[in-house]
């Protein structure tokens, strides 16, 4: 059998033939004419690089302090939705990108689709690929190229009070109606503590749901793309989320709000569904509850494992840098070392869970479980990564998706809409904006 990394996964298929569907609004990027090596006139490569993610300069430092034929310099910009993929974009438009830029799976193609950065398939080896989670490659590989390094991956995962749990005599659930019914426990038990939250705010939280569920809201045939944000999985998802609202058994608040971090202070909201880097977040909000927490498997439909991934972020070439090589070899070097995770982990953040297995120990040592009571929390996230469906693609407009999801769902929020309308109102924006940029649709 072949690598998985090596897999034809749906979004492929068809696009190998015309990534147009991808580019038509946008040149394809040309490796071969940017592949400037490191050191080849004797002096430094300089290249820049923007991001945002902690530790980002530690590695900077750490890069530069042991390497002679690559000198980076950092520029920290905020975070990608809170103006950083603004100010990339403005950047390329103005012909004064750097080389190197943070962009996050769900816009890559966003990205890619606009021209915006480069096919870097001419400087990742299959020994690169290799290191990393192979739904991780996928979602960096459009048209069968390659167009960024993928960084960290994202499983979900089931954070929850293991001493409230046990007060209530309430089960680890392991399926979605195990969930409800402890939901229910929960709610009988204490009339003023929920199980969980529905974020209204946050559109991929809902959307990694659905991905576990099966669904597959985008596919590029040929020169079309097929868009499907209500098929027949993720109406599942919308009417189970649903009827927690209607029922009263979660919260409905925005994520990392006062609201919610004071009912999680407070024990009104006794459980998390998250993303692995949830891990970090909750240790470092609630220091107070050490010992009290606990990590499982997200519940599945069937109890058996599976996975959507929350985030997790890459690097990119963009389209007119010249230094392609020094850039991927900065953008390995990071992704795929000990001493570059060292380096982050050395700001005092941990790794998170990095798409590439091998430093995984180094991330897992530099955690501190204690918060956890020692739990290896780890092994719950390898495996839900392993679980993670290959068979999610993101569209070449996540941005306008997103928004208008997460602004429907406010008005769930207010009683004025249901979670169905909202995930219909984004189908409905996502096919016409599409279409306005030219490309074929069928959905």
């Amino acid at each position: 059998m072949s690598p998985s990394w090596n897999r034809t996964s749906p979004l492929i298929v068809g696009a190998a033939t015309a990534l147009a569907v991808l580019t038509a609004c946008g040149g394809s990027g040309t490796a071969e004419k940017k592949s400037a090596a490191p050191g080849s006139d004797g002096k430094p490569v300089s290249i820049t690089f923007w991001g945002w993610t902690k530790g980002s300069k530690e590695v900077v430092d750490a890069f530069n302090a042991s390497h002679e034929d690559i000198r980076v310099t950092y520029e920290e910009i905020p975070s990608g939705n809170a103006g950083g993929y603004a100010k990339i974009s403005n950047a390329v438009k103005a012909g004064n990108a750097p080389d190197l830029v943070s962009i996050e799976y769900p816009m890559l193609p966003e990205f890619v689709s606009q021209g915006a950065v480069q096919d870097i398939s001419g400087h990742l080896s299959d020994d690169v690929k290799r290191k990393f989670l192979p739904q991780a490659v996928e979602l960096t590989t459009l048209g069968g190229k390659n167009w960024a390094v993928p960084f960290d991956a994202s499983p979900q995962a089931l954070y929850y009070r293991k001493d409230l749990f046990e007060k209530y005599g309430v089960e680890v659930p392991r399926t979605w109606a195990e969930f409800r019914e402890a939901a229910g426990k929960v709610r009988k038990a204490d009339k003023k503590a929920r199980i969980g939250t529905f974020f209204p705010d946050d559109p991929t939280t809902f959307q990694a749901m659905a991905w576990q569920a099966g669904a597959q809201w985008f596919k590029a045939e040929g020169d079309t793309w097929k868009v499907d944000t209500t098929d027949a999985a993720t109406k599942k998802v919308s009417a189970y989320w649903q009827g927690l609202l209607d029922d009263d058994l979660i919260r409905n608040n925005a994520s990392f709000s006062p609201e919610w971090t004071n009912s999680l202070k407070s024990g009104g909201t006794i459980g998390y569904l998250g993303a692995s880097w949830g891990a970090g977040v909750l240790s470092a909000t609630l220091p107070e509850q050490s010992g009290k927490w606990a990590v499982a498997p997200m519940p599945s439909w069937d109890g058996k494992p599976a996975s959507g991934m929350l985030g997790g972020s890459t690097f990119a070439v963009t389209k007119d840098s010249e230094k392609t090589g020094a850039a991927v070899e900065f953008a390995r070097w990071m992704t795929t070392t000990e001493a570059g995770v060292r380096a982050r982990i050395s700001s005092g953040t941990s790794s998170a869970f990095p798409a590439a297995a091998e430093l995984r120990p180094a991330a897992r040592a530099a955690f501190d479980a204690k918060f956890y009571g020692g739990q290896d929390i780890y092994r719950v996230f390898e495996d839900a990564g392993a679980s993670i469906s290959p068979n999610w693609a993101w569209g070449p407009s996540t941005g306008t998706t997103n928004t208008v999801i997460k602004d429907q769902f406010g008005k769930v929020t207010n009683g004025g809409a249901t979670i169905a309308d909202a995930v219909e109102a984004g189908h409905e924006a996502t096919v016409s904006e599409l279409r306005k940029r030219g490309l074929k649709v069928e959905g």
